[in-house]
This record gives structure tokens, C-alpha cells and sequence, in this order.
């Protein structure tokens, strides 16, 4: 597997500028007096999509702008929104897809019922990127002996996901596409326990191959010597953006000097999380128990790039969160007159 450069070195003296910055001994960092809620649960899914915020967390760049952030872990970003827009999660970092999902759901009025439980809708704002794919961080994978070679194999076969309908399935879907084969024409079968399980199903034969993001890929390489089928890095899903933050747009106007002081620190991580793939490691050993990376795994794990923006909350990239309503509406159906709009704060992009 392959793993990404560490960028230039002017990158990573800006990155530590940041951060020598951003941390002060005791308190919040100037600039961000009077937060209205220091107290945040963060949900975010334990993927390398996610390596600007455990950088954040492992560095105390939340804290140095007076934030107690626990972190819960996700399995994906669908199963979460219900509890965000309950209001029992502050922010959630996650696929696209679930929050456009979410968000087209909310304005056609659906909402979660005992007769619809698993309906997503959220009225949501996208306010940062996290991440956008790089060879080898996600593809297919299949155990060293099985009889399927090629990507024209799977017709017929049964694919493992972390989730129903989201990115990875979307990304998997399109590089199917490349390969002949419509998403009707495998059987995608949602794993047990999201992608910290999906090592151990794939081995046990509950599907013949499977959709493993980093450092799953890695670790089912590692452990049981599962070799990577096809990488999503290709084609038009080459560079595609995976993982957004969001809060609820009700969040957003309630605690505006919050998500001011998360956005900073968050910022800073990903500037870090682009520029030093130490620190990406090092952040990943340390997470808690069982998510935490042996030395050797999280030192193979391809890496992606993480958008950094010096503008303002809610600055984002519209033209790529474009590429994933394109992808959405190509193979899922999705509503044609869905704008992406409606998730930016105000209307702000770059």
C-alpha cells in the first residue's frame, strides 16, 4: 500500500507557528472570551478522514481555545444525525453523503417516525472540509485466497460496507461503473459492527469482498494479509471529498463564539494533519482503546489531503461538495434540483 509524502517544509513551520499560537496554559486562547457552551460531544468516524480533529484532540488545541471536547466514536456519519439533531451530539464529522441525505430529507419535510425510524433529516450547516481521497486510502479488499482476482469478479457477489447508501457505497458504486458492472449488480451487505469489525467479517467469509477506508485497509493487510482489489482513487472519483463537519443550522445561531474557537482549532489540526504525517500517527496510537493503531499499522496507513481554509466559519470548496450531489444523482437517484447551497453558512464559500 502506498503512503502519501509529507509535504514541504514551509508548510510545516506554518503548521507549528499555528499551533505554538493557538496553546496557552490554562484557559481559552485570545479572541474567543464569553464561549457559550465549552462543554462539546464530538462525534466523528475513527477513520484517517477524521486526522485534523484527533490531531486537535491529542495536541490540546480545543483546550487552548477553552473547550472540553469528548470525542465519540461513530461508525458512520448516518448513525449519528438522529442524535445531532436531537441536539444529544454538539458536532459530528462525517461522509458527505449522510448529511446531503439528511439535509434534501429535512426540506422535503421527512422526518423520523416509529413507522420510519431510520429516515436521516437534519437542517444542517457544513461549516469545514476534513478530507479528500489519495491512493490507497479506500478500495475493495478480499482475503489472499479467494478466487476473486478482478473487479469484473464481483458481479454477483456480496460487497461489505460500513453503511447503507453513503460515500464509500457511492465511490464503490462509481469505480464499479468503471469496470461494467451496475451497483444492482452486486449485493452490498452492511457490516455488523462499521468498519472496526470489517476485517474480522471479511475473513469469516460474510462477504466476498469488502469497502475498507484507512486504517482498516491496513490493519485487515496486516492481520490476515487481505490484499486491495481496487483503489477508489481513479477516475472521477480521483481526489473526491470524503469527510465534512457540521452542526445543526439551530446550533450554528445558538453558540456562534463555540464554533468559532472549534472551527480555529479544528483549522490548525488540518494544517498540521496535511504537513506532518508524524503527528497523524502519533494521534491515531493514542487514540482509546480498542481504536488505538499499533506502531507498525499506523505507519503504512495511506494518508489523505486535508483542506485547510484561513477564511472564516463555514469557508468550504462548493465545486467539490458538487462532485458529491453529481455522484449522488448519478447512482442513487438523488433529487436533480438538490443545491448544496442550502448547507453553507450564509452562503459563504471559496
Amino acid at each position: 500500500m502506498r503512503t502519501r509524502r509529507v509535504r514541504g517544509t514551509a508548510l510545516l513551520v506554518t503548521a507549528v507557528t499555528l499551533l505554538a499560537a493557538g496553546c496557552s496554559v490554562g484557559g481559552s486562547a485570545a479572541g474567543t472570551p464569553g464561549l457559550e457552551k465549552p462543554d462539546l460531544t464530538v462525534a466523528v468516524v475513527p477513520a484517517v478522514d477524521s486526522a485534523g480533529f484527533f490531531i486537535a484532540l491529542e495536541e490540546g488545541l480545543f483546550k487552548a481555545q477553552g473547550l472540553n471536547v469528548t470525542f465519540k466514536s461513530a461508525i458512520s456519519s448516518a448513525t449519528v444525525i438522529d442524535q445531532q439533531a436531537a441536539g444529544k451530539i454538539d458536532i459530528t464529522g462525517g461522509n458527505y453523503v449522510s448529511y446531503i441525505q439528511a439535509q434534501s430529507n429535512w426540506d422535503a419535510g421527512m422526518r423520523p417516525s416509529p413507522s420510519s425510524p431510520d429516515i436521516l433529516a437534519a437542517n444542517l450547516d457544513i461549516f469545514a472540509e476534513g478530507s479528500r481521497l489519495q491512493p490507497g486510502v479506500m478500495g475493495l479488499y478480499t482475503m489472499p485466497d479467494s478466487p476473486i482476482t478482478t473487479v469484473a469478479q464481483l458481479k454477483g457477489r456480496t460487497v461489505g460496507n460500513n453503511a447503507p447508501k453513503n460515500l464509500t457505497y457511492m465511490v464503490a458504486a462509481s469505480v464499479l461503473a468503471d469496470h461494467g458492472i451496475s451497483p444492482g449488480g452486486v449485493h452490498f451487505v452492511v457490516a455488523k459492527g462499521g468498519f472496526p469489525q470489517m476485517p474480522a467479517e471479511l475473513k469469516a467469509g460474510a462477504f466476498n469482498a469488502a469497502v475498507l477506508n484507512e486504517p482498516f485497509g491496513s490493519v485487515a493487510a496486516l492481520s490476515d494479509g487481505a490484499v486491495m482489489l481496487a483503489d477508489f482513487d481513479q477516475g472521477a472519483t480521483t481526489n473526491f471529498p470524503v469527510e465534512g463537519y457540521v452542526v445543526t443550522k439551530q446550533w450554528a445561531q445558538k453558540y456562534p463564539r463555540t464554533l468559532a474557537a472549534f472551527y480555529k482549532a479544528l483549522e490548525q489540526g488540518q494544517q498540521i494533519a496535511d504537513a506532518n504525517r508524524g503527528a497523524v500517527e502519533a494521534a491515531f496510537e493514542n487514540l482509546p482503546s480498542p481504536l488505538g493503531l499499533p506502531k507498525v499499522t499506523a505507519a503504512i496507513m495511506s494518508l489523505e489531503s486535508y483542506p485547510v481554509s484561513t477564511g472564516p466559519v463555514g469557508s468550504v470548496d462548493t465545486a467539490q461538495l458538487k462532485r458529491v450531489v453529481n455522484i449522488m444523482q448519478q447512482f442513487i437517484g438523488f433529487d436533480q434540483a438538490f443545491n448544496i447551497d442550502s448547507m453553507l453558512m450564509g452562503g459563504r464559500s471559496r
